[in-house]
């Protein structure tokens, strides 16, 4: 029962005993930046199996967070990332945009999960049944591991968004907004990954700065 930093099987037991057959965790990656996609992922964890170091992704380094990685993709029943873009951030607003991140996450593992531990205190529109978990995270290996993947998944993305557009340092600040980043924003403008609908700074008049 026990596990790495409190990380206990609980959650997970008590859907399987309620007739479930596999249970995923779900979690996000990068609803803050002001660019780049916000990531899902879902992830199905064998019944009880131990993954030393496994964590909330936030605790962790990210050497930690690179080996646990390969580790979870290795060990796992099944897992999926998945992607709401910018644009699609935008059109949705944050919030329904990750709802849709994390459904398509749900909706693309190679085998499919019938309930799902979601991180946080929110679930809209999920193509199955679901509990929230506020802090899952850290309670939940299942959610634990999808952190990760979430996390990882992105931030070699902002790699990728740093080559592209080098004269924002996306590989410094992974899009999110520090002072820095802002004032990049401010002296470029723009580039095709920001979120319009999170620069609300750039606009003089002091709302949402």
């Amino acid at each position: 029962m026990t596990h790495t930093d409190k990380l206990t099987y609980d959650y997970e037991s008590e859907f399987v005993q309620r007739g479930y057959k596999a249970v995923c965790g779900v979690d996000e990656a990068g609803r803050g930046p002001l660019a780049g996609p916000v990531v899902a992922a879902a992830c199905i964890l064998p019944f009880g199996c131990e993954i030393e170091g496994l964590n909330d992704s936030k605790k962790l380094n990210e050497k930690k967070r690179d080996a646990l990685f390969d580790v979870i993709r290795e060990k796992a029943v099944a897992y999926s990332v998945a992607f709401a873009t910018n644009e699609e951030i935008d059109k949705l607003n944050i919030l329904n945009a990750t709802m849709l991140a994390m459904a398509r996450a749900i909706l693309s593992l190679p085998v499919p999960a019938d309930f799902a531990l979601v991180d946080g205190n929110c679930i809209r529109n999920f193509p199955i049944p679901a509990q929230t978990i506020v802090k899952g995270d850290a309670k939940s290996p299942s959610i634990a591991a999808a952190s990760i993947l979430a996390k990882v998944t992105r931030d070699r993305y902002c790699m990728e968004m740093d080559a592209m557009y080098p004269e924002y340092d996306f590989k410094k600040h992974k899009g999110y907004p520090t002072k820095e980043h802002r004032e990049l924003v401010m002296k470029y403008g723009p580039c095709p990954l920001h979120r319009r609908s999170f620069l609300k700074f750039m606009d003089g008049d002091g709302d949402n700065a």
